[in-house]
């Protein structure tokens, strides 16, 4: 079963997302049968590398929002995120366009690192206050997850996974995809926002279900239509 993750990391609700998600698939039996791809989504593409300003500045005047506003909303997210054991601090935070994050973290999918870089990055910029759009701190983060040097540096020199980045957002748009977090199984269930660990594990069973149907048989290998055994119900036992 795969399970494609649309999110930007640069979204509250899509850390808060990914620790219910991993909440309810570490419940889930068939966990090891699951395969999980993330999937980049830019809320506002036309960021600056670094914006001049704090968040609480950024979403009230770019998006229109009264700061009083702006300021419940902070309480009110990071309340969410202290439940799943994230802190989060807002008044840290660095507001940056997270393309070559989300480059960084194509990159990394190649070595087989892809959630430990959307992880780190994630827990950096909303609790720990770095600059995501920063070539320094993306290439330190890109030495801690072992990634090659000259890979890293090639991401501020050349065009690299900027097309497999760009894939990423015209997919979104073609399934209908206008907020984050997203999430996608096999292709054939969506759900949207940061759910609860419960709701994902709902949908986690309901997609196994879909895609391993149970088959009757009988001795003679036949399908569904044959003969039923003896058996008891509760109007009691066939005989």
């Amino acid at each position: 079963m795969k399970i494609e993750i649309w999110s930007d990391v640069a979204c509250p609700w899509c850390y808060i997302g990914k620790r219910r998600f991993e909440a309810a698939l570490a419940e889930f039996p068939h966990r090891e049968s699951v395969e999980v791809e993330w999937r980049s989504y830019q809320l506002d593409p036309s960021l600056p590398e670094r914006y001049d300003g704090t968040e609480l500045d950024y979403l009230s005047t770019r998006k229109g929002m009264a700061p009083e506003q702006v300021a419940q909303m902070f309480d009110h997210v990071a309340a969410q995120a202290k439940g799943e054991g994230l802190n989060y601090r807002f008044d840290a935070v660095v507001v940056a366009n997270s393309f070559t994050a989300h480059r960084l973290i194509h990159l990394a999918a190649a070595h087989g690192k892809q959630d430990a870089a959307k992880e780190q990055l994630l827990s950096d910029h909303f609790e720990h206050g770095k600059d995501i759009g920063s070539r320094d701190y993306l290439t330190v983060l890109g030495g801690e997850l072992g990634l090659d040097a000259a890979d890293v540096a090639d991401l501020f020199s050349t065009d690299n996974y900027a097309d497999d980045v760009r894939h990423d957002f015209a997919e979104a748009r073609a399934l209908g995809i206008s907020g984050v977090p997203f999430f996608v199984i096999d292709r054939k269930f969506g759900l949207s926002g940061a759910q609860p660990a419960a709701t994902f594990s709902m949908a986690l069973e309901q997609a196994w279900q879909d895609s391993h149907p149970l088959v009757m048989v009988s001795a003679d290998g036949a399908g569904a239509r044959a003969a039923e055994g003896e058996a008891c119900g509760p109007g009691g036992c066939t005989i």
